[in-house]
């Protein structure tokens, strides 16, 4: 998700400045992609900067809010209308590192593979007690903890088809 189209989505509900709009980013995505303020404030500037959010005076606190433009509500609309591009998504960490180790010498990339698994099923099973354990968290915290748990099993997934048709039985060993 892109920073700069979650803040316009916040902005639209109102002027916010930046401290609001980073809780309020963080409540809205359930807590799954927890913003740095120093990210807000520089999307903040480009946002403002291309026309698509303006500033408003600051109040005593010295807290300057910012309001979506018009220009900024045409970029929000487009930008819900149009599907999330997955083929422009290829720079994932596991990616690289499990074909990096498919072309290094002495790395034992059915390690890679099984510590990699390991990890992601420990992720599975802490996801679905969090799941159980959200009967009373918002619609929101559970839709997050859903895409959490399907993307965790996709990747346990991806990962025995890495070791069925790369990797092949017995030790693997690049090189």
């Amino acid at each position: 998700m892109s920073i700069r189209h979650g803040l316009l989505a916040l902005l639209d509900r109102g002027p916010m400045h930046g401290y609001q709009l980073r809780a309020a980013f963080e409540e809205a995505t359930g807590g799954a992609w927890p913003l740095n303020i120093g990210q807000v404030y520089t999307t903040l500037a480009r946002l403002r900067r291309d026309g698509l959010v303006r500033a408003l005076a600051g109040n005593a606190a010295g807290q300057r809010p910012f309001a979506i433009t018009a220009a900024g509500r045409d970029a929000l609309a487009t930008w819900f209308s149009s599907p999330v591009d997955r083929v422009g998504q290829g720079r994932d960490e596991l990616t690289v590192k499990i074909a990096l180790a498919l072309s290094t010498p002495g790395a034992d990339v059915r390690g890679v593979v099984a510590a990699q698994r390991a990890a992601t099923l420990d992720a599975v099973r802490e996801l679905t007690r969090a799941r159980a354990r959200s009967a009373d968290v918002d619609r929101v915290g559970r839709l997050v903890l859903d895409a959490m748990l399907f993307r965790a099993e996709a990747e346990i997934r991806w990962l025995d088809h890495c070791e069925t048709s790369l990797l092949g039985p017995g030790p693997v060993r690049a090189g």
